[in-house]
């Protein structure tokens, strides 16, 4: 595996989610969108994630060479982000936000079946290279923060380019021979997909996105209207994302002692206590920093164990899809369905309502886990 190539590729790709995901949404304030524009413009993001996946995961699925697709993505986004610096109304950004996501959203599922092919008979291995994506996300959160305080958020545009510049550049240096090759089909995918336990798997995952959705879209807003520093609020991203890094290195060797089940049921009930924390007391920095803390399983262990049950459930050249089927109905679905209810509820409701029904969200997920996914997987 060309471990350094693939922790370059994933560094540069979650690097540029965190600039996106604390930021962008700053971004769209200050060039006057309402909560209900913002929450619709970031559930743009989340909408494309449900078919690109699924389109590019066919287009690699027919193709020898599916390291070209990789390539090409990449390019296309850098090209279709540059949209950003040329307008600022609704439909324009808009635009390009789909025309950018979707090509974005492309090459990852790609990635993660190679690195599970690697990595799958030692469980938890996943993380060490996964890691790095989570590295890049605390170096780009942490250090765009104070230049955003001293300069403004329009830094947000330059700072997004550049990151899709790395993935471009990595993508260029990982081996198509590691990419090539027809994989035998073992049977229907309607019929691995339908299995009870598979379907259950996916309805709890995308029932946790639903519940990210406040978070993801208006946590950075949230904060700064209860007086935080935006160099702060980027520190409280990092912080989670450290704890993830945390879960990661030592999933190896959990996920040897502990059921995939346990944990995954573990990172539902977590998750919401972890929404009711923020939504009930963000005057408290010692709480937020507490429910950040949590992120270590609302994020790390529940993906990482979810990628685990992905490979299982899906062998052989269903591979592809069924990871292009579990981001686009959980990242995708589940996490446009946030954004959207969040712009809404944001206002009408208010911000604590809004991650009562996020903890809710999560809570249903646990209850189908529990119920539904037998001891057995």
């Amino acid at each position: 595996m060309p471990y350094w190539r693939l922790s370059g590729f994933y560094f540069f790709y979650f690097a540029t989610l965190g600039v996106l995901v604390p930021y962008w949404g700053l971004y769209l304030q200050s060039v006057g969108f309402t909560p209900v524009d913002i929450g619709n413009l970031i559930a743009i993001l989340m909408f494309s994630r449900i078919v690109a996946p699924m389109v590019w995961a066919w287009i690699a699925d027919h193709r020898e060479s599916r390291m070209a697709v990789v390539r090409l993505a990449s390019f296309l986004t850098i090209v279709a982000f540059s949209g950003a610096f040329f307008g600022s109304s609704f439909w324009w950004l808009a635009a390009v936000m789909l025309l950018f996501s979707f090509f974005w959203h492309a090459s990852l599922p790609l990635l993660e079946v190679f690195v599970m092919r690697h990595t799958a008979s030692r469980p938890g291995a996943y993380g060490r290279v996964r890691m790095w994506g989570s590295i890049g996300f605390i170096v780009a959160v942490t250090a765009l923060g104070p230049v955003i305080d001293a300069h403004g958020p329009w830094w947000v545009l330059p700072a997004l380019l550049t990151m899709m510049l790395g993935i471009g550049a990595f993508s260029l240096t990982l081996p198509e021979s590691e990419m090539k090759g027809a994989v035998e089909h073992p049977g229907s995918f309607r019929q691995a997909l339908l299995r009870p336990e598979v379907f259950a798997f996916l309805l709890a995952c995308l029932l946790m996105q639903i519940s990210h959705g406040p978070y993801y879209t208006f946590y950075s807003i949230y904060l700064e209207g209860y007086g935080y520093s935006k160099t702060l609020i980027g520190l409280l991203w990092a912080f989670a994302v450290l704890c993830e890094i945390g879960v990661f290195l030592v999933m190896q060797r959990l996920l040897t002692r502990v059921a995939l089940r346990a944990v995954l049921i573990a990172s539902f009930f977590l998750a919401a206590v972890r929404w009711l924390l923020i939504g009930h007391y963000p005057e408290s920095l010692a709480v937020l920093v507490l429910a950040q803390t949590l992120h270590a399983a609302t994020f790390g262990s529940f993906h990482a164990t979810a990628m685990q049950l992905v490979h299982r459930f899906f062998t052989g050249k269903h591979q592809h899809r069924g990871q292009a089927i579990y981001g686009s109905l959980s990242f995708g679905i589940g996490g446009a369905v946030g954004s959207f209810y969040s712009g809404h509820t944001w206002v009408t409701l208010g911000p604590t309502v809004t991650f009562n029904i996020a903890a809710a969200s999560a809570g249903l997920a646990f209850l189908v886990a529990w119920f539904l996914i037998k001891p057995k997987t």
